[in-house]
């Protein structure tokens, strides 16, 4: 046991803790993600890897606590979807000078605000872009862990990606629109 918790408990935190948005959610999860896991031993099958197994009992235990919290202030995601005009065109603005993605990486204060921007995403798009492109998880995968079609991991996924995006508009780019 003290072997399985020295392997796994740093990855299953860090996990816990991208879910959850805080430390003390995040150990007491681990903690219960340890104890399920012991209880249902016997129930792994080896379909999958042992980490695989582990993940998908921290995902579903991290899920049940975002349940049983009061919902938090988060932002509306349909104000956030790209606007088209009369002819189907996109209509972005124009900006003056795009960071490279390396630059906003560097800069701590900037990814900061992206997780700040990711965790005011609603729990249902949140999880998906987490468990897709911070996991990355197969769309499959996230499907059976969420227990929901793929398709609808598809328009989460895609609807956060967007929301984000115009939430990350202005540190994306530098300068004012003109």
């Amino acid at each position: 046991m003290v072997q399985l918790v020295r392997t796994h408990q740093s990855w299953m935190q860090a996990l816990a803790k991208r879910i959850l948005n805080g430390d003390t959610l995040a150990e007491d999860c681990v903690q219960e993600s340890f104890i399920s896991a012991m209880q249902k031993i016997a129930s792994f099958q080896g379909r999958s890897s042992f980490k695989t197994w582990l993940k998908r009992i921290v995902i579903n235990n991290c899920l049940m606590k975002l349940r049983q919290q009061q919902r938090r202030s988060e932002v509306n995601v349909d104000d956030l979807m790209p606007q088209f005009d009369n002819n189907e065109c996109r209509l972005e603005p124009h900006w003056q000078a795009i960071k490279t993605p390396d630059t906003i990486l560097q800069d701590h204060q900037n990814s900061e605000q992206v997780l700040n921007h990711i965790n005011q995403l609603p729990d249902d798009y949140r999880i998906v872009l987490l468990l897709r492109d911070i996991e990355e998880l197969s769309t499959k995968e996230v499907a059976e862990i969420l227990e929901c079609a793929e398709g609808t991991v598809k328009v989460r996924l895609h609807r956060a990606r967007c929301a984000l995006k115009k939430m990350l508009e202005p540190i994306l780019f530098e300068g004012n629109k003109p």
